[in-house]
């Protein structure tokens, strides 16, 4: 009789495993279901994949044959349809698990193929990816605080510059040495004449802290950089990559003296106030913007090897919009390298008011040099003239691609991306005209810059989302689509 018994629910048992691995329907379902959208509602909505970017074909095989993702597929399915006892808890724990299971095997469908810049597996990645995000925001902050340097005309204070660093000044004798020193300098003649020494030491620290956070950076960077590739995380093409950007970060502070140095040379005429050079003032803005953005592009390439898809549908879109944000970023990065031309003529002192410049719309004076291409650099008129003219583009170019995204089907998440970088190009327009009317504060001054650093930051995110997917992801989403 026990036998019977155990051997009835032995049966039982596998009668009932077998309908977990088999998809059911509800009882009332229709016949025929329609056809659900790749990537999108339930798809989609598992943060794990990124709006469908872990999507896993069904596996082909002979008819009526169920795939194991199927089969991993009905256990979350029948989640919601078992009763809520013991053996539906069981359910719920053999679902979660399966769910991981299919998650894991998806995410080896959609990156096979795909050349990924860290080995050795997800923990790599991400570690690499928190390294790489932490000095790009170690470089957004140095911009910072050399824009703060700049508009406190701290630049200068220091008229000598050491690669390896130096110690700073702790005695008074020290302190009026290096004091003497700037007494010698254009600057204290021309505009800081009697100066205190108290006075000097504030501007001589805001210099000192500029040098030293960026040298540290270079520690930073190149410390986990070696730990790195001696664990073997680091692919040859990341090296490579990452190698290009220490140089360029160690030049850096060779280009950064070399535009100091301009600055302590006696001006042309005795009207003119010494100041660094334009033009190696953009060089040096412009090089860190350069470092800036390879850094967050390929933190983002090592986090996430390929963008958010969801189906055809959102992937087309995307082609769409990237054939208009590609441009729209070129202006937003030449309207940021405009406002160093804008610094470094002291620009933003003449014509403080918007939206004419001074009584009239065009100073009369925007093309009196010669050759006829320095007003565009040297001319204090034409370099802000220019700069309104590329911010207003800047705004108007935003918000052409933010109506454009609206009437595109792709992705929630890169048009909510979209919305945002319109919000923060009118925050920016709005930074910089209550910067020009008042002055240039310190305070308004730097949040401009920043400002300018955040736009190029969200279109360089845009650009990122909006590539175009592997072949194995492309492939993976046909595949479902003809599947369904």
């Amino acid at each position: 009789m026990g036998s019977r018994v155990a051997a009835a629910l032995l049966r039982r048992s596998r009668d009932q495993a077998s309908a977990l691995l088999m998809p059911r329907l509800p009882r009332n379902a229709p016949a025929s279901a329609p056809t659900p959208r790749v990537g999108s509602a339930a798809a989609s909505s598992s943060s794990s994949c990124g709006g469908g970017s872990c999507l896993l074909p069904p596996r082909p095989g002979p008819a009526g044959a169920v795939s194991p993702a199927s089969r991993f597929g009905s256990f979350h399915a029948f989640r919601s349809l078992a009763p809520k006892t013991v053996f539906g808890q069981c359910t719920r724990r053999m679902s979660t698990t399966a769910a991981a299971l299919n998650s894991a095997a998806a995410n080896g469908a959609a990156n096979s193929g795909l050349k990924l810049l860290v080995t050795k597996g997800p923990q790599a990645q991400k570690a690499v990816g928190i390294w790489l995000f932490g000095c790009a925001a170690w470089v957004f902050s140095l911009v910072i605080l050399g824009g703060i340097t700049r508009l406190t005309r701290s630049g200068l204070s220091m008229t000598d510059w050491k690669f390896t660093g130096e110690i700073p000044p702790v005695t008074d004798d020290a302190w009026q040495l290096e004091f003497e020193k700037y007494k010698q300098s254009p600057e204290y003649k021309r505009v800081n004449k009697g100066m205190s020494l108290e006075d000097f030491k504030f501007i001589y620290w805001m210099e000192y802290a500029h040098r030293m956070w960026g040298r540290a950076l270079g520690f930073v960077f190149a410390g986990p950089f070696a730990y790195f590739i001696a664990k073997g995380y680091v692919t040859r093409q990341l090296g490579l990559r990452l190698s290009a950007l220490f140089a360029l970060g160690g030049a850096q502070g060779l280009i950064g003296w070399w535009m100091v140095k301009s600055g302590l040379e006696e001006p042309t005429s005795e009207y003119v106030q010494p100041r660094v050079s334009p033009y190696r003032l953009a060089t040096h803005l412009t090089s860190a913007f350069v470092i800036y953005c390879g850094i967050l592009w390929t933190a983002l390439s090592v986090v996430m090897p390929d963008p958010p898809t969801g189906s055809m549908s959102w992937v087309n879109g995307a082609a769409k919009i990237r054939k208009l944000a590609i441009p729209v970023s070129a202006v937003v990065g030449i309207t940021a390298i405009s406002g160093a031309f804008v610094a470094g003529n002291d620009a933003g002192h003449a014509y403080n008011s918007f939206p004419k410049m001074g009584d009239s719309w065009i100073p009369e004076d925007v093309f009196s040099m010669e050759p006829f291409i320095r007003n565009f650099f040297e001319n204090t008129s034409t370099v802000q003239l220019n700069h309104r003219i590329l911010a207003t583009t800047t705004l108007f170019s935003v918000g052409g691609l933010w109506l454009a995204a609206r009437k595109i089907d792709m992705h929630p998440a890169v048009k909510s991306l979209i919305g945002s970088t319109l919000g923060m190009a009118a925050l920016q327009v709005t930074l910089g005209i209550s910067t020009l009317l008042m002055y240039v504060p310190t305070s308004l001054g730097s949040a401009h810059q920043a400002g300018a650093l955040t736009l190029l930051s969200l279109m360089i995110l845009l650009t990122h989302t909006l590539r175009r997917p592997s072949p194995a992801l492309l492939k993976s989403i046909t595949t479902a689509v003809k599947s369904t």
